[in-house]
């Protein structure tokens, strides 16, 4: 079955850096770049939309706290080691090829880059709500 994107990708890089103002990107923060990777409608889960990107954290990087509102996510360490902590949870350092989920809800206290000397990436996978562009809101320092 050939799936059509929800949003054509020219768009998909517009719509996530679009409305930074309202905390509604996924905006670059401190030594973190994103890249839109895809965004499709679930054919078998009606109203639902699969969106992911690539999170690239420079040596030493980090991003602010941060939630992402209504959506499931799935994070899958592409490479380097990522030091990840969820509210109530301790932190714990990811390496490539594993993985770890976040509710809907979920205040994600820590995500940053275990090495002050290598790079490293990961896949965010957000399941979400058709239409909702809302997929980070980032604390308030």
């Amino acid at each position: 079955m050939n799936v059509r994107p929800l949003i054509p990708p020219f768009m998909l890089a517009a719509l996530l850096a679009a409305g930074a103002a309202a905390g509604a990107s996924l905006k670059p923060v401190e030594h973190e770049t994103v890249t839109p990777a895809f965004a499709h409608a679930i054919p078998n889960i009606p109203g639902k939309v699969i969106t992911a990107a690539v999170v690239n954290y420079k040596p030493g990087g980090k991003s602010i706290s941060h939630r992402h509102g209504s959506a499931f996510v799935v994070a899958y360490v592409l490479s380097g080691s990522i030091r990840s902590q969820l509210e109530g949870g301790e932190a714990k350092v990811y390496h490539p090829g594993e993985s770890w989920t976040e509710a809907p809800g979920a205040h994600h206290l820590v995500s940053d880059n275990a090495s002050a000397t290598q790079p490293a990436s990961l896949l965010a996978i957000f399941i979400t709500d058709s239409g909702n562009t809302k997929l980070v809101t980032y604390d308030t320092p």
